[in-house]
């Protein structure tokens, strides 16, 4: 549990005799008990696991880390713990040199089925103490109930209808607001709509996402409905925001499929799905750009279990190289109608809709949807939609 949230950073004074820094991602903590002391801390970096939070179907897990400090070192260990407050059921102090001011850690730690809470204790010379936590659930079980209990699906829907020098849409935002709710309603996601944002406002809602705490089960759906534009000289399509020149030879007012693209797969979330109601929005596929699943018979919470431990990077587009109708005022574009039209579906009797299910809808357009991956996707993951 957060206990301190920053920007701020909080200072505390105690009657002991160490200087400690408890950092937990954001969570900044410090005592101080000798006004004198160095506040030159070291600093932990996790190389595996990255994510505060992880899970595994193994009991073995590497675990890899680098300390790096300004004071010579005194001990750095690593412990393993059932709970982050609790005693440690084991630990193991890593060797370090005389006066070495850099320690690498590689382990490779056995765990409990359940929840390990795994902590790196660094400790300098003239006393200052610094600690890092990484939660990682074992066991199928242990994944089932993370994923059931504690799992949070987000959406960013970026929608633009007026523009400052492209001719006018008349249903983006009506297609955004109403695949929001139906996300919210039905499927308990937490619902964010960008109307008619400049390229300077997209990008920023963007880095925002990347800087949110997701937990390994968490999921992204990130939807955009506008203007697109194809450019022959680059072999590249782009997103067309509010502000976008009509005659902007370079594109420097444009969004580039390929910085969405390399953005949002840097996003640190799990499991991502994108989708795109734009024209030419099938050249988000580079392959595609220069030329110019099944269903799995398991019980449902093994489903998901196994779905939502592989790293998704899925999308979507309402087309290919190609124009796409924006459709009639009031009545959604063809394509947000069949998106629609498969949310509405509550994925069936299983109540969970998976991407399968959504292509289905998609085969009647009379356009023809791309699906795909893209950046880190794993083979055989997938985006679920958990009906309420």
């Amino acid at each position: 549990m957060k206990r301190i949230l920053i920007p701020a950073l909080l200072l505390i004074w105690s009657a002991s005799v160490a200087q400690i820094i408890s950092d937990k991602t954001n969570d900044l903590a410090i005592n101080f008990s000798n006004p004198n002391i160095n506040t030159s801390l070291p600093t932990i970096e996790w190389i595996f696991p990255r994510m505060e939070y992880t899970n595994t179907e193994e009991n073995r897990v590497d675990i890899q880390a680098e300390v790096n400090s300004k004071v010579p070192l005194k001990a750095v260990v690593v412990s393993i713990k059932k709970e982050k407050e609790g005693k440690p059921m084991g630990e193991r102090a890593i060797d370090i040199d005389e006066g070495a001011l850099h320690a690498e850690i590689s382990q490779n730690l056995r765990m409990a089925d359940g929840q390990n809470w795994i902590e790196i204790r660094v400790e300098t010379i003239d006393g200052g103490i610094v600690y890092d936590y990484r939660s990682i659930r074992v066991g199928l079980d242990a994944i089932a109930d993370a994923v059931l209990l504690n799992r949070k699906d987000y959406a960013l829907l970026i929608a633009t209808d007026r523009y400052d020098n492209w001719n006018d849409l008349v249903n983006p935002i009506f297609d955004a607001s109403s695949i929001a709710k139906e996300l919210e309603e039905r499927y308990g996601f937490q619902v964010e709509v960008l109307q008619d944002a400049n390229q300077d406002e997209v990008m920023t809602k963007l880095r925002d996402y990347a800087q949110l705490n997701y937990k390994p089960q968490d999921q992204l759906f990130i939807f955009f409905a506008g203007h697109g534009q194809y450019d022959d000289v680059f072999g590249e399509g782009f997103v067309v925001a509010r502000n976008s020149v009509m005659n902007d030879t370079g594109k420097n007012t444009y969004i580039s499929h390929n910085r969405i693209r390399n953005n949002i797969n840097n996003i640190p979330c799990e499991h991502i799905f994108l989708v795109m109601d734009v024209c030419f929005g099938g050249t988000f596929d580079p392959v595609l750009a220069a030329s110019r699943g099944a269903y799995e018979d398991t019980d449902n919470r093994e489903y998901l279990v196994r779905k939502l431990s592989l790293k998704t990077r899925k999308y979507l587009t309402s087309g290919s190289k190609e124009y796409v109708s924006d459709g009639v005022r009031g009545k959604h574009s063809p394509f947000a109608q069949k998106m629609i039209e498969a949310l509405k579906s509550n994925g069936g009797e299983d109540k969970i809709l998976i991407l399968d299910e959504i292509k289905l809808y998609m085969e009647r357009l009379q356009t023809t949807p791309r699906f795909g991956a893209f950046g880190d996707d794993v083979t055989g993951s997938d985006f679920v939609f958990v009906a309420k």
